[in-house]
């Protein structure tokens, strides 16, 4: 069993695309609604939703971190850095990580691609 990502409105849409052809489930922030939500409201959603949230975007590991340490749950958050990654490795790690992960492996982490 593979756990589903949510993709914040950061990520380029062929990450999305890529990882869809592979069979990865991906809910973008765009089709859930939730593009123009702030990052801590973006964050309660994928925790609603049960899914990774992947990011590129700072500001979400920073909130991440704090609720890590305040002990608060939340999905976990997979950040890559956009310029140290490629399309293609961000897809391939990202769905090794989808397929690999257990229902558990949802909350409260922060990985960084």
């Amino acid at each position: 069993m593979s756990l589903g990502l949510y993709m914040d409105v950061h990520v380029p849409p062929p990450v999305t695309r890529g990882l869809r052809r592979r069979g990865v489930d991906v809910l973008t922030a765009q089709q859930d609604g939730t593009a123009r939500l702030a990052d801590t409201a973006l964050l309660d959603r994928a925790t609603t939703l049960g899914r990774l949230l992947f990011t590129q975007d700072e500001d979400l590991i920073a909130e991440a971190v704090r609720r890590q340490r305040s002990g608060e749950p939340f999905a976990t958050v997979v950040y890559a850095r956009q310029l140290d990654i490629s399309i293609g490795c961000c897809i391939a790690d990202l769905e090794a990580l989808t397929k690999a992960a257990r229902p558990e492996d949802a909350q409260g982490q922060v990985i960084f691609l």
